[in-house]
């Protein structure tokens, strides 16, 4: 179901950046590649109605799988997810329900509705399937010839970190080091790297929302003991400018989670000469949200 995407070289300050190009997958984000095979794999085990949560960009890939294998699809998303999000999940044949003002909220919500209908579950970033759809990413990466000297990538609840080192460990690039890339406004894996353990976080304050998980997966967490994992910050409004930036480059619109990773790179954050970087994408943007986020920029 997802699609082999573009890797792109770009020259940067620092040399040169690789991109691989999720933002191309037919639901705009790397999601599809876990998600797809969650769902599948649900199908295989006699499942009929698939129940998820998210801010968005799972749930867009939920739908489109399920849609894919004729299965009944219900997401639950948080009340600030835009409009342009719930149109398209409505679209894709999900049954959309609004509830809770965080991602949080919304996964609780969606587990009771689960356990009324009788459905199965997928989680949105934290499953072992999920993790190795998305380690599909760095095989196509490898089997291009990429000897990349970094990966950079966003963590969100850490289901992409935890699939881009699987992928990186099959492939044998234990000695790249990952720099994961947070809003100051959404940084659990910072917290739990600070506290020696997974943490949630009190609140989520960014306007990159699909970031907005209160705490990393306990696996995300554990991949910071056995790999070298540097955690970076970046500001809304940096990550707003990386949109922009990102967009006048590629003629492609993606949401601010993809462009705090672009800026921390633009910006001079990651200390690498030859970085891959994850272009995660992301469905709930539009050319009007963007140009109203730049315009509250400080």
């Amino acid at each position: 179901m997802y699609v082999n995407t573009p890797l792109i070289r770009q020259p940067v300050e620092t040399g040169e950046m690789w991109l691989k190009m999720e933002c191309d997958q037919p639901t705009g984000s790397f999601k599809l590649r876990g998600m797809s095979r969650l769902v599948q794999q649900a199908k295989a085990a006699g499942a009929d109605t698939i129940v998820s949560s998210s801010g968005g960009n799972a749930g867009l890939a939920v739908a489109y799988a399920a849609g894919k294998l004729a299965l009944k699809c219900h997401v639950v998303v948080p009340e600030t997810v835009p409009q342009l999000t719930l149109e398209r999940l409505t679209a894709l044949g999900a049954k959309v329900r609004q509830e809770g003002v965080d991602w949080s909220e919304s996964d609780q919500v969606a587990r009771h509705l689960c356990d009324q209908l009788g459905g199965t579950y997928a989680h949105p970033f934290d499953h072992p399937e999920i993790w190795t759809g998305h380690s599909s990413l760095v095989d196509e990466c490898v089997a291009s010839g990429l000897e990349p000297d970094a990966v950079v990538l966003a963590v969100g609840g850490g289901g992409l970190m935890c699939g881009v080192l699987e992928g990186m460990a099959r492939a044998g690039w234990v000695d790249v080091p990952v720099f994961a890339v947070e809003t100051y406004g959404a940084a659990s894996l910072k917290a739990a790297m600070d506290a020696g353990g997974p943490v949630a976080l009190e609140s989520i304050n960014t306007i990159a929302l699909t970031m907005g998980a209160h705490q990393v997966a306990d696996r995300a967490w554990q991949w910071t003991q056995e790999h070298l994992i540097h955690s970076r910050l970046v500001s809304d409004a940096q990550a707003v400018a990386g949109c922009r930036r990102f967009a006048d480059e590629h003629r492609r619109l993606v949401e601010p989670a993809c462009g705090a990773v672009v800026s921390a790179v633009y910006d001079g954050l990651i200390e690498a000469h030859k970085p891959l970087v994850i272009a995660c994408g992301g469905a709930g943007i539009s050319l009007s949200m963007l140009e109203q986020w730049y315009s509250a920029s400080p």
